[in-house]
Parts: C-alpha cells; sequence; structure tokens
C-alpha cells in the first residue's frame, strides 16, 4: 500500500512540476523573445539566390521582389542538414518564432538524396514547412555534389562557409539557429554545420549584431522521455529554450508526416517519444568582433 501510495505522489508532483515549468515558461517567453531580437541592418542583394539550385516553387510573393523589413524585425535563419532536420529536432523553436511575427528562413544543405529520393524530398520540405509558418520563399535547398547526403563524406568548409555567410548578408540575418558539436543524432553532416559556424563566429566574419544559437544535444535516455523530460531540461543551463503545448505539438506532428518518404517505423516512434517536438534548448557560440584600428 505504501508503495502505491508513493507511486501515486510521485506521479502527480511529476505532473504539477511539467505544468509549473508550462507556466514559467509563459511567462518568461517575451523576454527570452526579446533576448534575441536585434534591429535589423542593411544588407545587400535582395534577390540573392545561390548558384546552386533551390527547390522548385521558390519564387519571391512581393509585387517589386524586394524584401521589407522592419525596424525591430529578427530575421532567423534555420541551418539544417537534410530534409526533415527542420521538424525532427528544431520545430518547436520554428513554431515559437512563427508564432512571434519573426521571420524564419530555412538553408537546408542537400536534398537528402541518399537514397536517390532527392526530389521527394524537396517537395516534402516545401509541404513542412509550410506546415510550420515558413514560407515557401524563405527555404533554399542546396544541390552540391561537394554537399552530399553521406556521413562518411567531409563536406567542404569553405562551401558551407560561403553559402551562410551569403544568407546573413543578403537576408539581413539577425538570429542562426544549427546543431551543437554533437549534432543531436551524432550525423557527420550535421556535425560539419556546427563546426563551420563555430570558425565563422571565431574569426568574426559574420554580419555584427548576429547571433548564433547551438540546439543541445542530449543522452539517448533524457531524448525519448517525451514532456516527462521538461522538467529536467528546465533545470539545467541554457542561453535560449523554446517550449510548445499540444496544440503547436500537433503543428509539428503534422509537418513530420509531410515527409512521407522518411516515415519508416521508428520514425513514427520518435514523433511520439521525442522531447524534441516539445522543447528545444540552445547554446550561444561566441561571436568574435572584428576591431578595426584607425591611424
Amino acid at each position: 500500500m505504501f508503495v502505491f501510495i508513493s507511486i501515486i505522489f510521485v506521479f502527480v508532483a511529476y505532473t504539477v512540476s511539467i505544468k509549473f515549468v508550462y507556466y514559467r515558461f509563459n511567462q518568461l517567453w517575451p523576454h527570452l523573445r526579446n533576448k534575441i531580437s536585434t534591429p535589423s541592418y542593411t544588407f545587400g542583394n535582395s534577390h540573392f539566390c545561390p548558384t546552386q539550385k533551390r527547390s522548385g516553387g521558390l519564387v519571391r510573393n512581393s509585387e517589386d521582389g524586394k524584401q521589407r523589413v522592419t525596424a525591430n524585425e529578427t530575421r532567423a535563419l534555420l541551418v539544417t542538414a537534410h530534409p526533415d532536420d527542420e521538424c525532427m529536432f528544431f520545430a518547436p523553436t520554428i513554431l515559437k518564432l512563427v508564432e512571434s511575427q519573426a521571420s524564419v528562413y530555412l538553408l537546408c544543405m542537400s536534398t537528402g538524396n541518399y537514397n536517390n529520393q532527392g526530389f521527394q524530398r524537396k517537395r516534402e520540405l516545401i509541404d513542412s514547412c509550410a506546415v510550420l509558418g515558413i514560407p515557401s520563399n524563405h527555404v533554399t535547398v542546396i544541390e552540391d555534389k561537394e554537399l552530399p547526403d553521406d556521413p562518411s563524406v567531409q563536406w567542404s568548409t569553405a562551401l558551407v562557409s560561403s553559402l551562410i555567410l551569403k544568407h546573413t548578408q543578403n537576408y539581413g540575418i539577425s538570429l542562426v539557429l544549427t546543431f551543437d558539436g554533437r549534432g543531436v543524432s551524432g550525423h557527420a553532416n550535421h556535425i560539419a554545420i556546427y563546426k563551420t559556424l563555430s570558425h565563422l563566429a571565431s574569426a568574426g566574419r559574420l554580419p555584427e549584431g548576429c547571433q548564433i544559437f547551438s540546439l543541445h544535444s542530449i543522452s539517448i535516455l533524457r531524448k525519448y522521455l517525451s514532456v516527462l523530460e521538461l522538467p529536467v531540461s528546465w533545470l539545467l543551463p541554457s542561453d535560449f529554450c523554446c517550449l510548445i503545448g499540444r496544440e503547436e505539438y500537433k503543428r509539428a506532428k503534422k509537418a513530420m508526416l509531410c515527409h512521407r518518404s522518411q516515415l519508416l517505423w521508428f520514425r513514427r516512434l520518435y514523433i511520439m517519444f521525442s522531447r524534441y517536438m516539445f522543447i528545444n534548448t540552445f547554446q550561444a557560440i561566441v561571436v568574435e568582433t572584428k576591431y578595426v584600428k584607425m591611424y
């Protein structure tokens, strides 16, 4: 009897702690939102399109083809390696930023053509982004033989750097989000993006005022605790976090289901049990500032 009562008590206490995390996050979200908000600055060619092919249907919908920037608009760039990364790992962040009226851009470094499904996966990516709230003209998919969907191939740091720099400069990006040094799933392509961004940050090559956050990789036990993991993430230190509720989770799930070619049985389990479907926690990457001496 004592054991049964103890189990009930622990269950109730943990349920209360999860509700408390949601309550505190809703209170603190405006502060977190302001933390990543920086004034927009002048940027270059608004018609920028990489020399690599972009996804079909990626055309601007404004009358004059020019991007319009408001004074304090957050312009966030999510850099991923493959179609489906955006919803598997970053859905909470995208949904919260879109809800906060931020302009979210996606730069996907490959078509995910490992099984010769690149064309289909690009279309699935566009559908997924539409569900998450990223317009098609904010999505860029790179097709380059130097950036294959293959963990055994070392991606060109110079090429990845040039693509990221062009996006940050030409789209006036003030916030960049990507993987950390363990790549969440340990995929070499994920890690290559982190290493490139770390290099750009340490070399002071990113535009002034641009912030970079890397998504925390966690242990496999925590990764598959679903909402039960939320109090743990909340208590551990992070520089930025995004948490979604039941209705937003349904959108994240719907976005995942757009990637029909990838819906193997274990990914369906991932949708049900992964904490990345509910919460993202990030660590800031320090961006060095270049100081120019005047003589």
